[in-house]
């Protein structure tokens, strides 16, 4: 006769009944059975020395449900659930990885960040299909030659290691975009770097490098290059062609003197404080038109070229802590919105002024420019004092920049002459902001929508609506997909659509400064494409602030850390 089956006793745990077959260190069974279904797995933080062999077999152990549920269900069938593709067992006391790891070849995502790591299994070559790794925070002291194997990875975080070389054959990883190396003990840079074609972004910041390979120049997409914190004394030449760059970190080094950069025009952000850099010259600056942000903080500079007004789009500008005694007057021709000039010996601008804030030296600086009766047409004075038909039209700004510049007029409307001096020369960027212009409305004034039909410039890569009273990011935008640049500061917004700006595939940069934003929403972090996000002067209490100085790159990767699961 045989024994009737009896009902599986109540456990009031359901749902996290613990995996019984192990010796090891156990795992919710709820957690096993939803990683089935969704192919992820979230192990962060649970205190494991060791990765439970239940999680290595996911994918091919019956699982213990199916032997417990007599009634398992066409939608629960456990042969038809999914490999395993993403894994998350960061924020643990491992200090090694099983072989085993060769049992989860569908994963394209692992992450072991925050271990004790000393090494890698050579299984790891085994993950073909693997995407991203992040095996920061740990102490590898080296890499296995396997790692070279993983033709499908895109991103590698290694920083925060003990790693003193890279191995051989790491110009192979071919599909690499992210590579951070920060944080470590490296004192040279392959050549082989070069050959890492598909790289956007490389981070070598806080290591012991002495010099770079005049071989980096040929990475012809690399948009952000850090190498903050080194013992750099010079950089190499080349560094200065490199087509796509937007983002140098050379903060904290040696250097002296600077590269030319004669291809860079796509270069946004130039960090070079606590140098010792005691030059600059005409040839450093006239390739920057693009250029929104200089630092050179804390180094020994004694003055400021006359051509440092050439860089029309400079936003932020930092030359504090230098050897400075007087600037050039035309300083004042440029639209700053933070200029930094503590700790120098200044004679000509007293210190109740600097004290004052960026606008005022601004406006002191062009007020003496008509005081002492400059006559430059290289440096045009603009207060808001000049008459229409007193004003100078910048014919280098022109012919050079590609510029037509009359700003700070407070005109009702241009005038003629102005547009007859364009003659036959191309114009890529009109400035008409802070007038009071009816027919062309710019900067300081009072719009609050846009019309739809913008949508029909197909063409329009840049728009500046700073000082005007936008309380939501104009949707007709989201719909302009040649947009690089957004500038959108002092306005009252008090959001914008992750989602939709996403789409936005070649918006780079994006001014939300002094704004209504109460929350930046963690989607935001998914727009990788941008390089320039500056969120400063809203009410917002997260990222805070120490966050925001990090730079654009921290605050993405920050919000996406906060995207809920």
């Amino acid at each position: 006769m045989s024994r009737p089956l009896r009902a599986p006793r109540f456990d009031p745990r359901a749902g996290f009944h613990m995996e019984g077959k192990d010796s090891g260190p156990s795992v919710p069974q709820g957690l096993l059975k939803a990683a089935r279904s969704s192919g992820q797995l979230n192990l962060a933080g649970r205190n494991l020395g060791e990765v439970p062999q239940c999680v290595w077999r996911i994918n091919m152990d019956i699982p213990e449900e199916a032997n417990q549920n007599l009634s398992f269900s066409s939608t629960e069938r456990w042969w038809e659930q999914t490999d395993l593709t993403k894994l998350i067992i960061s924020s643990n006391k491992l200090q090694s990885l099983s072989d085993d790891l060769r049992l989860l070849p569908a994963l394209t995502v692992l992450d072991i960040h925050d271990n004790q790591l000393t090494s890698l299994p050579s299984a790891i070559r085994e993950l073909e299909n693997l995407q991203k790794l992040n095996i920061s925070h740990n102490k590898l002291k080296m890499l296995p030659e396997e790692i070279t194997s993983l033709k499908n990875l895109k991103a590698l975080h290694l920083q925060h290691n003990e790693l003193t070389c890279i191995p051989e054959g790491f110009e192979h990883l071919s599909s690499l975009e992210d590579l951070d190396l920060s944080n470590n003990r490296l004192a040279t840079v392959p050549a082989g770097f070069a050959l890492l074609s598909s790289l956007l972004r490389l981070n070598l910041s806080s290591n012991q490098l002495k010099s770079l390979p005049a071989e980096i120049s040929r990475m012809k997409r690399l948009k952000h290059l850090d190498c903050d914190s080194n013992l750099l004394e010079t950089v190499p030449p080349d560094v200065g062609s490199m087509e796509s760059l937007e983002l140098l970190y050379l903060r904290r080094n040696k250097l002296r003197v600077l590269p030319e950069f004669p291809s860079s025009r796509q270069l946004k952000e130039l960090y070079l404080s606590e140098n010792q850099i005691e030059m600059l010259g005409a040839e450093h600056l006239q390739h920057l038109q693009a250029i929104l942000v200089l630092d050179l903080r804390g180094n020994k500079l004694q003055s400021v070229p006359e051509e440092m007004a050439l860089l029309q789009s400079l936003e932020r500008l930092d030359l504090s802590n230098n050897d400075i005694s007087s600037l050039p007057c035309s300083l004042g021709n440029l639209h700053l919105k933070f200029l930094a000039l503590e700790g120098n010996p200044l004679r000509t601008i007293r210190r109740e002024i600097i004290a004052k804030g960026t606008q005022e030296v601004l406006k002191y600086l062009r007020s003496k420019i008509k005081d002492d009766g400059t006559s430059q047409n290289d440096f045009v004075p603009k207060t808001a004092m000049t008459l229409p038909s007193e004003s100078r039209v910048n014919v280098h700004a022109i012919v050079t920049l590609k510029l037509l510049d009359y700003s700070d007029k407070q005109a009702a409307l241009i005038p003629d002459d102005i547009f007859d001096a364009t003659k036959s020369n191309i114009i890529t960027s009109v400035n008409f902001s802070k007038n009071q212009l009816c027919e062309i409305p710019q900067r300081n004034n009072f719009l609050s929508s846009l019309p739809e039909e913008m949508s029909s410039l197909t063409k329009l890569q840049s728009i500046n609506l700073s000082f005007n009273r936008f309380k939501v990011l104009p949707a007709v935008l989201y719909h302009i997909p040649t947009l690089e640049a957004v500038l959108i500061s002092n306005n009252q917004v008090g959001s914008v659509d992750p989602q939709k700006m996403k789409l936005m595939e070649n918006l780079s940069t994006l001014d939300l400064q002094n704004n209504d934003l109460l929350q930046i929403p963690p989607e935001l972090g998914n727009c990788v494409q941008l390089r320039t996000l500056l969120l400063d002067g809203n009410p917002f209490r997260v990222p805070r602030a120490a966050i925001l100085m990090k730079g654009t790159a921290a605050v993405l990767e920050y919000l996406r850390d906060r995207i809920p699961a």
